[in-house]
């Protein structure tokens, strides 16, 4: 699965907002070339909301596990909540292997989740948990709304 298909299928959920900071761009240098998903039905990237997915292309400072700076390689990050993590995680995964979901190196024990490089093992599942992520995202913006 590659990251544009992701991108496209995040798209298509009713409400997303998908940022994509590109070179030139007012964001930071550093997220050019990542992506960053959020449930905002009025497509103005929200203020106060981190977002429920991230897919990110290279190593940051402090997030270096992953290896991500080999050509290719890319992450996606899924908030899926505490609960979740423990059912989704294997017991033993080296912090670089494909296809399999892993803490988050940072933000594990927050309830997230990752792939590196999603393929047969994991793409029908991440997709699946973005949407479920989103759609979490979606019920939090309308409790907040009232």
């Amino acid at each position: 699965m590659t990251m544009q298909e992701i991108i496209e299928t995040v798209r298509g959920f009713d409400g997303a907002l998908v940022v994509t900071p590109e070179a030139g761009s007012d964001f930071p240098a550093l997220s050019w070339g990542d992506a960053y998903f959020y449930h905002a039905p009025d497509g103005r990237m929200p203020e106060r909301t981190q977002p429920y997915g991230t897919i990110i292309t290279k190593d940051y400072p402090d997030d270096t596990a992953s290896a991500l700076n080999a050509p290719g390689r890319f992450r996606v990050n899924i908030h899926v909540g505490r609960e979740q993590v423990a059912s989704l995680v294997p017991v033993d995964t080296a912090p670089a292997e494909v296809d399999v979901f892993q803490r988050h190196p940072l933000y594990g024990a927050a309830g997230w989740v990752c792939v590196i490089d999603p393929a047969e093992r994991t793409s029908e599942s991440v997709l699946d948990l973005l949407r479920q992520a989103h759609e979490s995202a979606r019920q939090r913006s309308q409790r907040r709304a009232r």
